[in-house]
């Protein structure tokens, strides 16, 4: 029932779209500044690979885009932080392929055996993360109501894209460099 309460308006406030649109205008300004100051780090941490990982992150972006747009979805203030999100594990699985190559390459390997290494055992890493990420995503979208699922929704298209891009797109690319130039030592 009821609290036999009376109700006094304190205060009343009309909130218009274009708080909205600020709100979202500020996320995506956040968004780049914050993306080009990671590919600048990625770079310049580890050259070729950081090369490789950044246009992974610009083709996982446009994946993202791509399917939210296929899909008919609206990209909200919850979506962007969904979209931050998965560019930041995105950027997380490179790092960790990353060093573990270079594990590898302290530990003695060779630069093939040691890019094989990375890749398989970093991608253990990578996959757990993102199945239990999926799975609390799928939680979102299912008990969730509006926002959330917004979130849930990139959040979830970005794991598939994030994986794919940052251990499938990045491993073809390394490996054919490794086949082309064949390398004595890695600068990573």
């Amino acid at each position: 029932g009821a609290l036999p309460v009376d109700l006094a308006i304190v205060e009343e406030r009309t909130v218009g779209p274009d708080l909205g649109a600020d709100s979202i205008r500020a996320g995506l300004i956040a968004m780049g500044i914050g993306s080009l100051l990671v590919i600048f780090l990625m770079i310049v941490t580890y050259g070729r690979f950081g090369i490789y990982a950044t246009i992974a992150l610009g083709i996982n972006v446009c994946m993202i885009l791509g399917i939210m747009a296929a899909l008919n979805t609206t990209l909200t203030l919850p979506g962007i932080a969904g979209f931050v999100l998965t560019i930041g594990a995105a950027v997380d699985a490179n790092v960790l392929i990353n060093e573990r190559i270079r594990e590898e390459r302290k530990r003695g390997r060779r630069v093939v055996t040691a890019v094989e290494n990375g890749y398989r055992e970093a991608s253990r890493a990578i996959y757990d993360a993102n199945v239990t990420n999926f799975i609390a995503g799928v939680l979102l979208f299912l008990f969730g109501s509006g926002p959330i699922r917004g979130f849930a929704v990139v959040l979830i298209i970005g794991l598939f894209t994030s994986v794919f891009t940052a251990v499938m797109l990045t491993r073809m690319w390394v490996a054919g460099w490794l086949k082309a130039k064949r390398p004595r030592d890695l600068h990573i």
